[in-house]
């Protein structure tokens, strides 16, 4: 399918009619196990559905083909992605990763890698960084672009080139590809070894799955994964998979559609005397646009905005029980916009100080943009400003 356009690979692959009932839709299979011919001769291609499912294929060979790699892997979350990726780390291993990171990535850094010997430097500046920080045990280096929740962007291409010319031959590039999806960003194409997302957000798009996908060229690297995908066991169901499947389908318009309305929503809050400071890829103004121009289709910015209130903590938490269509939860990439305030909900586990560092304030306010009307988001974060100001 690679000739055909996005849109077109999101429909058709992985999706093909059932050769026997003629179904245009492929069907669940809840099948744990598969019968053989023979011992150690299964009749068709799976034995064991830990091991291989066909409803998980499906979807592993769609977002293999939609991020431009060849071996797709998906996970029962974003954060067993994370886990399986540093379990394939040798003890006495060391990890680089973005500062300004999700806060279940941190603490899964700073708290259980640590815990089987893998140690992990953080920096606010990976470009500026990244050299003076490799050592002789690095093997990995962790990238959000955009970061969760400050929208700062990597130039991967850049990190690529600094690794490459590091005496260190041994370092994976890993690029969280969350808060983009494959329809707006493709890390593979810039450098990365292994592009990961939480497949629960704008994959899926529906707010009812939880699951996590990695996508490689690297044979060597997937064979790494897939044995520890099995051997852990971190794999999910037939249902999820057929529905994470089911979302594919309408990835680019409900992507699009959301990254055209963050742009007016960031436009509407850079002109607003009530917010101190907006965090948008996809304004010009932002410091990495130049890198956005380069790095994401037609310069989209993504459906996610973040902000920071007049008025601190206290107002940030008024704006956000203020608003009547956005929906005060974590998580984010549905078709419902919602909203949440990281400092004391996704990023409530890394330090204060060391939070701050990266921009994560307390009037900070993380908008996640679904598909409604875009002037009715508006009118509504408009409302929720006045109330959230109005002392």
């Amino acid at each position: 399918m690679s000739p055909y356009g996005f849109s077109t690979r999101a429909v058709h692959v992985g999706s093909s009619p059932d050769p026997v009932t003629g179904a245009v839709i492929p069907a669940i299979s809840l099948s744990t196990t598969f019968a053989q011919s023979e011992p150690a001769k299964p009749i068709g291609a799976y034995e064991y559905s830990r091991s291989s499912n066909p409803n998980r294929h499906n979807l592993e060979t769609a977002l293999a083909s939609l991020e431009q790699g060849k071996y797709g892997l998906a996970f029962s979350s974003g954060s067993a992605v994370t886990a399986v990726i540093l379990q394939s780390l040798a003890q006495g291993s060391h990890a680089i990763s973005v500062a300004d990171v999700y806060g279940g990535t941190h603490r899964y850094f700073t708290k259980v890698a640590n815990t089987h010997g893998v140690e992990t430097s953080f920096a606010q500046d990976i470009v500026a960084e990244l050299a003076g920080l490799i050592k002789p045990e690095t093997r990995l280096v962790w990238i959000e672009t955009p970061s969760n929740p400050t929208l700062s962007i990597t130039d991967i291409s850049k990190v690529r080139e600094i690794i490459d010319a590091s005496d260190n031959k041994n370092i994976v590039l890993v690029v969280d590809n969350t808060f983009l999806s494959p329809y707006i960003s493709n890390p593979l194409t810039h450098g990365a070894d292994v592009v990961i997302h939480s497949a629960t957000k704008f994959i899926n798009g529906h707010s009812d799955v939880v699951l996590g996908i990695a996508v490689t060229n690297n044979e060597s690297i997937y064979e790494r994964l897939s044995f520890l995908q099995n051997a852990v066991g971190a794999v999910p169901s037939p249902f999820d998979s057929w529905l994470a499947h089911r979302g594919v389908k309408t990835l680019a318009l409900r992507v699009r559609t959301a990254a055209e309305s963050a742009l007016k929503i960031a436009q509407f809050l850079e002109k607003s005397d009530k917010v101190q400071a907006v965090n948008y890829p996809g304004l010009s103004t932002h410091a990495g646009y130049d890198v956005v121009k380069k790095q994401h289709r037609d310069a989209l910015g993504g459906g996610v905005v973040s902000f920071r209130v007049k008025g601190g903590a206290e107002a940030a938490a008024k704006f956000t029980s203020s608003t009547k269509l956005f929906t005060l939860a974590e998580s984010l990439g549905g078709i419902e916009s919602l909203l949440e305030v990281p400092a004391v909900m996704t990023h409530a586990g890394i330090p204060k100080e060391a939070r701050e560092k990266s921009g994560v304030y307390d009037n900070l306010v993380r908008l996640s943009i679904g598909i409604e009307e875009v002037e009715d988001l508006i009118e509504d974060i408009k409302q929720a400003l006045e109330a959230a100001t109005a002392n």
